[in-house]
């Protein structure tokens, strides 16, 4: 079964029979690959760990590699891919060639083509802060807030399709089936509440994002690291609650005697790491009946609060519920948050490709209050240092429009702009850079896999050491080769 605390955290497990016997061989072929690839000297190192009881919270918390800057991630996750070129990344050439037909390679849900119109913003620049950085009339309570943000100009993706860019910046593949950033932190590190889950998932009530629970699923490990839904208002997950004829004691000992047999069964099995997953979530769901109605009472908020988050507001009310919400549960102990801001069809997320102005007010509208209350509030009550929040979507907009008439903008993997604050993070600089109509990224290139090593290592995590083995390979969230944190925000 699983170990994560046993070997350095080189891999995070302690080995089973069958993990030994592939990395073996299988016989004395084996013996002499394993020293040619150094395999010797990890299982030295994980036979001098002590041998694991029946039963391993996976979620008991575990030392990190190094201190860690953060504690905390909320992630912004503005489904539909917003326009950089609109909102963060000023480009006054737009507005010079608005209107005509230019020769740009480009590469979106309309395919490839070499040349299209230009479309110049619809919103106009300002500098803000001490840092002077320009930010579009759509964010004006977010532009208050520029000092204390990294925004990084130069993003890229490996694909300019929902679906799979959506895996790819939750779980670093375009393909489903691998874990999520949120279950790879939990695993890493374990949880640090035991009444709520580590990794939190509040959708937007206009509809989940495509793919569904794709986005917040744990892949190949077991099922205590994936995502829980929370809901902002009502009860915080649905069938919660116990039935009314269902006493706290009469519960109490059927899962006293389920962990009994659950545990006799695990120390038969010890290959077996769903069994403590089982047991870990059913604990976990006894204790959630009770703490979780209290995470997210907002009653207990003062109306300032209320008013700092625009809960008092029609338009930003429902995001607004969801950000504080966030910032209660890092107060809990929550590692990981994410928050979608858009549904599952077009008019109702970011995905511009008819008209930008108004797809794009509606958005900006309902969610630019409540994220820079976010950070205000993280701030004032000292959250902020470590709290790590990052804001973007899978991927941005081109510069040109999609349709012969209208004012839309395709899908843009090649440049893009996200953003993080907090939790390690240098505040009031702009990292990387598009061309001059921000159709891609042309100085300091980064890749989503650069945003996942960012996020470990600021939680303490060495992104090129954490593994889990699966298929034969000691998997990893940024992949096989080096990937270095981008250290030019740290």
């Amino acid at each position: 079964m699983n170990n994560p605390s046993s070997n350095g955290h080189g891999s995070f497990c302690r080995r089973t029979r069958r993990e030994f016997l592939w990395e073996a061989g299988a016989g004395f072929t084996g013996v002499a690959l394993a020293g040619l690839m150094g395999l010797d000297a990890r299982r030295a190192q994980a036979a001098t760990a002590e041998p694991s009881p029946a039963f391993v919270n996976p979620l008991a918390p575990r030392k990190p590699h190094h201190p860690a800057k953060a504690k905390s991630v909320i992630f912004l996750f503005m489904y539909g891919g917003p326009s950089h070129i609109d909102t963060f990344d000023y480009k006054p050439k737009l507005a010079e060639l608005d209107g005509k037909t230019i020769a740009v390679k480009t590469f979106g849900r309309g395919g490839k083509r070499n040349e299209g119109r230009v479309v110049g913003t619809k919103w106009s620049f300002r500098q803000y802060g001490q840092c002077g950085k320009h930010v579009s009339s759509l964010f004006p309570n977010l532009a208050t807030c520029v000092d204390d943000i990294a925004f990084l100009h130069s993003m890229t993706a490996d694909s300019p399709i929902h679906g799979s860019a959506m895996l790819q910046m939750n779980t670093g593949k375009i393909l489903s089936g691998s874990p999520c950033l949120g279950s790879w932190v939990n695993y890493g590190l374990g949880s640090v509440s035991e009444n709520l889950p580590g990794f939190a998932v509040m959708l937007d009530p206009i509809g989940g994002p495509i793919s569904g629970a794709k986005n917040w699923a744990s892949g190949y490990m077991p099922a205590s690291y994936q995502g829980t839904v929370l809901r902002s208002a009502g009860d915080p997950i649905l069938d919660l609650q116990r039935p009314s004829e269902v006493s706290p004691a009469m519960q109490r000992r059927v899962l006293d005697s389920l962990r009994e047999y659950n545990s006799h069964h695990a120390a038969e099995h010890p290959d077996n790491s769903n069994l403590a997953a089982r047991i870990a979530s059913y604990e976990l769901a006894f204790n959630m009946q009770r703490h979780a109605p209290e995470a997210v009472d907002l009653s207990r908020e003062s109306k300032s609060t209320l008013e700092l988050y625009g809960i008092n507001d029609s338009r930003t009310q429902e995001f607004g519920r969801r950000c504080l919400l966030a910032r209660r549960l890092v107060e809990r102990g929550v590692r990981f948050i994410q928050l979608y801001a858009g549904g599952a069809h077009n008019d109702d997320n970011w995905d511009a490709h008819t008209d930008i102005e108004k797809n794009h007010n509606f958005h900006a509208g309902r969610t630019d209050r409540p994220i820079a209350g976010l950070l205000l509030d993280l701030k004032q009550r000292g959250l902020l240092d470590e709290t790590l929040v990052i804001w973007g979507g899978e991927f941005g907009r081109q510069p040109t429009a999609e349709y012969e008439k209208g004012t839309g903008r395709d899908h843009n993997a090649f440049g893009f702009t996200m953003w993080m604050a907090g939790g390690g993070v240098r505040g009031g600089i702009s990292h990387g850079q598009t061309d001059e109509i921000g159709s891609a990224a042309v100085e300091d290139r980064l890749h989503v896999k650069n945003l996942h090593a960012t996020v470990l290592h600021l939680m303490g995590i060495d992104p090129n050491r954490l593994a889990y083995f699966h298929g034969g390979l000691d998997q990893k969230l940024v992949g096989v080769e080096s990937v270095d944190p981008i250290q030019a925000i740290l």
